[in-house]
C-alpha cells in the first residue's frame, strides 16, 4: 500500500484505490471515450489484484456511469463521460423553449427538461444570507429545481432573492419564469453587473445524494452564485444560488484576461 514521506496511507479498500486510479484517467482523458479499459488479466498484474476486486473495482466505475460493458465483454469509456460547463455563459437570457445556458456542449441535441421542486419564503443559509446581506432570522424567496439531461439528473438549483425583489412577481409563485430569471431581472431594472462563483468540493448531503441519483460518498460541486445588479448606491446583490453537480461527471470551466487578474493589470474586482 502506498504511503507518503510521514507515513500517511491510503485506508480505502483495493477495489475502491483501483476505481480511483482508473477515475482519474478517464477524467483526465488518458482513456477516452469509447477507449476500451485494459483487460482483466492486465488490470490484475497492474495492481496485484485478484479477478473478483477487479470487477468490484469496475463495477463501481459502471455505477458512476462513468464505463459501460457486461461480463465477459470489454468494458469501455462512456461517449458522455465528464462535460464541461461554462459558468460564465449560464447568466444570459434565453427565450421560452430555449436549453438552458448552462448545458455543456456535450448535450447539444439532448433532451433537456426543469423539474421545479419548490417555491416559498424560507431562512436561507447562513452563507446565502451573508451573500444578499440578509440579517440573522431574514427570509427569502427560494424556489429549487432539478435539471435533467435524457432523464438523467445533472444538477439540484436552489435559488434565493431578497423578499423586497421578488416579491409579488413571478419568481415567488410556482411557475417557469419567461427568458429565465436575468430577464425578469432586467424588467425589474435589476440588470445584472456581476457574478461572483464560490466553487467547493463537498461529501453530498442527502438530499443531494437522492436528487442527483449519487452512487455513492463521490464529491459534488457546489457553487454558490451571487449575482449582482447596478443600483444608485452602487451594486446591490439580487440572486443566490446553489448549484450542486456530480464531481465526477462535470467540470467547470472559467476564463479570465490575465492583466485584469493580475496585480500588474490593477486590482481584481472584489466581493
Amino acid at each position: 500500500m502506498p504511503t507518503t514521506d510521514d507515513g500517511h496511507r491510503d485506508g480505502r479498500s483495493l477495489h475502491e484505490r483501483i476505481a480511483a486510479d482508473l477515475r482519474d484517467r478517464i477524467m483526465t482523458g488518458d482513456l477516452a471515450p469509447g477507449v476500451k479499459l485494459p483487460s482483466t488479466a492486465r488490470l490484475k498484474e497492474q495492481f496485484a489484484a485478484s479477478n473478483a476486486t477487479i470487477q468490484k473495482a469496475l463495477q463501481l466505475l459502471k455505477d458512476e456511469r462513468l464505463v459501460v460493458g457486461r461480463a465477459g465483454s470489454a468494458v469501455t469509456v462512456r461517449e458522455h463521460r465528464q462535460q464541461t460547463v461554462r459558468p460564465a455563459a449560464s447568466t444570459a437570457p434565453r427565450s421560452d423553449g430555449e436549453p438552458y445556458p448552462w448545458l455543456p456542449e456535450g448535450h447539444a441535441g439532448r433532451a433537456w427538461r426543469s423539474r421545479l421542486l419548490t417555491v416559498g419564503e424560507v431562512v436561507p443559509p447562513a452563507d446565502v444570507a451573508a451573500a444578499l446581506r440578509l440579517a440573522a432570522g431574514d427570509t427569502a424567496i427560494h424556489r429549487s429545481q432539478v435539471l435533467t439531461v435524457d432523464g438523467e439528473p445533472v444538477e439540484l438549483v436552489h435559488t434565493y432573492y431578497p423578499p423586497e425583489v421578488a416579491r409579488g412577481t413571478a419568481l415567488a409563485q410556482r411557475q417557469r419564469v419567461k427568458g429565465g430569471s436575468p430577464a425578469l431581472l432586467a424588467e425589474l431594472g435589476l440588470r445584472i453587473v456581476r457574478c461572483v462563483d464560490l466553487v467547493t468540493a463537498r461529501v453530498p448531503t442527502q438530499e443531494q445524494y437522492e436528487a442527483l441519483r449519487l452512487p455513492g460518498d463521490l464529491p459534488v460541486l457546489r457553487t454558490l452564485r451571487v449575482a449582482y445588479a447596478a443600483s444608485a448606491a452602487g451594486e446591490r446583490p439580487v440572486e443566490a444560488t446553489v448549484m450542486t453537480k456530480a464531481g465526477h461527471l462535470y467540470e467547470l470551466r472559467y476564463e479570465f484576461h490575465p492583466d485584469l487578474a493580475s496585480p500588474a493589470g490593477g486590482p481584481a474586482p472584489s466581493d
